[in-house]
């Protein structure tokens, strides 16, 4: 039984959603429970009510939570006596400013006490565990590669109706464009624009068709990423699938991923080292070979891998 917090469609949570179908063809039996509301104590009453039923109709043989703070202690409360599986993904355990993100990191610690696995997407969140750590293993975000691969650079600009002489440098503001720094995304540009005039941000928000997302790839000439904190950006990995040069801030995973491969660079968080590097990349269009690192990051070898963890949690019931 997957708890997903968010909505059970759109851009939400996706890589949990993907995760799901791609266990269900690995022969794990995956059904899905959303928590639209984190914050509502009577909401949250209701889903405990209604997961509880599903819980003794369906009887999984294990309860995975895809986040930490009031997702993974709701799973923890809810579990019934099921071995608890939690996958934090950053947010969740990374330091963040304001009273609800700090009440959030709570809530993930303490879960933690509860989980017979944890999973941590990269070993900087794993190291921000309070306890239990010997529980945690590192396991990526990952990536569907049937959904991300390359395309021809020029088919898929046709497809979206975008200029062949743009240099387009995509940027993922996902629902926070201030943690993820849009701010210096922008000024970055801004410091090149004047030496490259057809250069652009293309920005994709929280609301972006996730079937788009692979053509977006395909078409840009770079992934821009320069987040204040992340886990194991996505993004990147879709990114490095695609064979689409990347530019990144020293940030969660970002340089482990980008670790020998051709057009993709981590380089300092300031506008001027981000906007050189930019130029550098877009000014001549080449593609990365970053999907020879498929292997580090392929959702369908993760999802092998937790079926082998299901399976061993089962068998100790």
């Amino acid at each position: 039984m997957f708890v997903i917090p968010g909505e059970p469609r759109g851009c939400s949570m996706i890589c949990a959603r993907r995760q799901a179908e791609i266990l269900s063809t690995a022969g794990v039996e995956v059904f899905s429970a959303c928590l639209r509301s984190r914050t509502s104590p009577l909401a949250l009453w209701r889903d405990l009510v209604r997961f509880r039923k599903e819980m003794r109709r369906i009887r999984p043989d294990v309860v995975h939570a895809h986040f930490g703070t009031m997702t993974a202690m709701f799973a923890a409360v809810a579990a019934a006596g099921r071995p608890l599986v939690i996958t934090y993904r950053g947010s969740d355990l990374n330091p963040l400013p304001g009273c609800r993100a700090a009440l959030g990191h709570l809530l993930s610690q303490l879960a933690a006490l509860r989980a017979a696995r944890i999973i941590c997407v990269s070993r900087k969140l794993r190291a921000r565990l309070w306890w239990r750590q010997s529980r945690a293993t590192v396991i990526p975000t990952g990536v569907d590669p049937e959904v991300f691969f390359p395309e021809p650079r020029s088919m898929a600009r046709r497809q979206l109706g975008w200029a062949h002489s743009e240099r387009v440098v995509l940027f993922n503001a996902g629902y926070d464009h201030r943690i993820k720094r849009l701010d210096l995304a922008q000024a970055a540009l801004a410091a090149r624009q004047a030496h490259i005039p057809e250069l652009r941000l293309e920005v994709l928000d929280g609301n972006v068709e996730p079937g788009l997302v692979p053509a977006l790839m395909n078409a840009a000439d770079c992934l821009l990423l320069t987040s204040d904190t992340e886990g194991s950006p996505a993004v990147l990995q879709e990114a490095l699938a695609c064979n689409l040069p990347v530019v990144s801030v020293d940030v969660g995973d970002a340089a482990e991923r980008v670790d020998g491969v051709r057009h993709a660079r981590i380089v300092a968080r300031d506008a001027e080292s981000l906007g050189k590097a930019l130029e550098d990349m877009v000014r001549q269009p080449l593609r990365s070979d970053g999907r020879l690192k498929l292997d580090e990051f392929s959702a369908t070898q993760i999802a092998l891998e937790l079926r082998d963890m299901y399976r061993v949690l089962a068998f100790r019931r």
